[in-house]
């Protein structure tokens, strides 16, 4: 079997999505500025096409390495979001070890983890679903 790249894409892209609502000042964006110790001005001098062209080749990366997990007959969209959570929980956990080292606080962890947890199965859930 070969994974349905076409699935493999959208679910890339729904990450990267999830990223810019998440971390807007709607949901996290302002806790997370605050965490980071960053001001407005700090965010808005980044290199947009470095951040952004670089999360999205990434983002496409972790879909398509979750999706030669998932690519077997039995994948549904259950078993897929399932496997994707798990997957979060790797990541979660990683990003977890890393803050502590640096002396983040929970709430940072929760920032970064909880995404990185919420992407990976909602990308999970497409993968499966799409078959």
């Amino acid at each position: 079997m070969t994974p349905n790249w076409i699935a493999v894409l959208v679910a890339g892209i729904s990450s990267f999505v999830l990223g810019g609502v998440w971390y807007s000042p709607a949901l996290f964006g302002k806790a997370w500025m605050k965490e980071n110790n960053f001001s407005v001005e700090e965010v808005k001098s980044g290199n947009k096409a470095k951040i952004f062209g670089w999360s999205l080749v990434l983002s496409l990366i972790m879909s398509a390495n979750l999706a030669m997990y998932l690519n077997s007959p039995g994948i549904t969209f259950q078993l897929g979001l399932l496997y994707g959570l798990l997957a979060g929980v790797w990541i979660f956990c990683g990003i977890a070890i890393v803050g502590l080292f640096e002396l983040k606080t929970g709430r940072y962890i929760l920032i970064n983890g909880g995404y990185c947890f919420i992407a990976l199965g909602l990308m999970g859930a497409i993968i499966g679903a799409w078959r």
